[in-house]
């Protein structure tokens, strides 16, 4: 997996063994059998990762009590190209419906049983520049590293 982190993004890319239309059913359908059940916000231990399909649809973790932790939403759903979400989870690991920060991913074929996926994580200038802030962000590009090696041992089956 290549990468790159600035002040304002984080980049990752990788490839999978099956097709884009797979790849993009295996991250938003198949959402919970990859996302790490130690990533999540609230005080209950996560007991499922949920994306809704289409524009407007929740991005969110439901805890083992039965609450619902929000991350954002879906701005983009463009199936099997393109996703991209509202990250709404500030510096301190909480839910805040002022804050937009995206994470865009693209699926794009390679040969007949391939995937490239191109990952992004933007406008991460919007925590600020606290020392916490540069924390949270050197955290998430670990963060989505691990998630992203969990998506991609899901998604080659």
């Amino acid at each position: 997996m290549s990468q790159t982190i600035t002040p304002a993004a984080i980049r990752k890319t990788l490839t999978v063994r099956t097709t884009p239309e797979k790849a993009f059913d295996v991250f938003t359908a198949g959402f919970d059998r990859w996302w790490p059940k130690t990533h999540h916000i609230g005080e209950s231990p996560l007991k499922k990762a949920v994306i809704e399909p289409g524009v407007g649809g929740r991005w969110y973790g439901l805890g083992e009590d039965g609450s619902e932790g929000l991350w954002g939403d879906v701005l983009a759903w463009d199936p099997p190209a393109r996703l991209v979400l509202a990250w709404r989870i500030n510096g301190q690991w909480k839910y805040d419906p002022g804050l937009l920060t995206e994470v865009e991913v693209l699926f794009t074929a390679v040969g007949s049983s391939e995937t490239r996926i191109d990952f992004e994580h933007r406008n991460l200038e919007r925590f600020g520049d606290s020392d916490a802030a540069k924390q949270a962000r050197a955290a998430m590009d670990d963060g989505w590293g691990t998630i992203l090696e969990s998506f991609k041992s899901v998604a080659n089956g």
